[in-house]
């Protein structure tokens, strides 16, 4: 982690004890085409079994961080270091914003797609796929359209597919933000759930303060005046996350501070 003075941290919510990272990245910047820049010199580490959550303003560079994470953009300077557990095939997966399901397939083949793609048959891929639905709640809807299902669900299979391949790492980019906010809740105690059972490590792009206290092990702030990580805070992992956490006077506090910092990161 970068030691920046003005970081606010603790280590209640670090990495679990002996966990390696998985991603470092030091000094990473990224320019685009004329000039504009994304990131400004970005210092992180993603430690295996943290949830990580990256908040900022819009236009701070936080999607072109999370694609440089998953290998998908390049940094035009820095370095950047991924364990070979993340770096071969299905090591990592990504859920986008919009759901991007194929309209004409039904929810199990939508999450059949990344095993098609590696060459399993239908057949050969139909207990994984199984699996990955129920893990979401989706094993009864296996044969809806698009179309069928709602914008809670949609995501849902979206989330199934990523994790279909049992990829070690989880990056999302504001995956519930077009949602309401009751279905938003639903799926923040989805994916919580899904991180512990699986033991996996995310890293989630949100707006959202709140999310972000409810989610995270750490959560770390990308300033919009010098588009690197300006504050990092982290979030007690040995609270139950619930509605009574929500309601409780921890969990504001958490959004406050975690307010505060975004303030100052401008």
């Amino acid at each position: 982690m970068s030691q920046d003075h003005d970081r606010e941290s603790t280590t209640a919510g670090a990495p679990r004890p002996g966990a390696a990272d998985l991603i470092t990245l030091r000094g990473v910047t990224r320019v685009f085409y004329g000039g504009v820049r994304a990131l400004g010199g970005i210092d992180l580490c993603v430690g295996e079994g943290e949830f990580l959550t990256i908040i900022g303003a819009s236009g701070t560079g936080k999607t072109t961080l999370l694609r440089i994470m998953a290998g998908l953009d390049e940094p035009t300077a820095g370095q950047v270091r991924r364990d070979p557990a993340i770096a071969r095939t299905g090591g990592t997966a990504m859920v986008f914003q919009d759901p991007a399901l194929m309209p004409w397939a039904s929810a199990f083949d939508n999450v059949w797609l990344p095993l098609r793609i590696a060459g399993a048959s239908r057949a050969d891929a139909h207990a994984q796929v199984m699996a990955a639905l129920e893990t979401v709640d989706l094993a009864a809807r296996r044969d809806a359209l698009p179309a069928e299902l709602s914008g809670g669900m949609r995501m849902r299979v979206s989330i199934a597919r990523a994790l279909v391949t049992s990829p070690r790492l989880l990056l999302l980019d504001e995956p519930f933000a077009a949602l309401d906010e009751l279905t938003r809740f639903r799926l923040n105690d989805v994916l919580r759930g899904l991180w512990q059972r699986k033991r996996l490590t995310a890293v989630l792009v949100t707006h959202s303060v709140y999310e972000a206290a409810y989610l995270s092990t750490r959560v770390a702030v990308i300033s919009a005046r010098h588009g690197h990580i300006s504050a990092e805070m982290a979030i007690s992992g040995d609270i139950e996350r619930n509605q009574a956490f929500r309601e409780s006077t921890a969990y504001f506090d958490y959004v406050r501070r975690l307010s505060t910092l975004l303030g100052q990161a401008g």
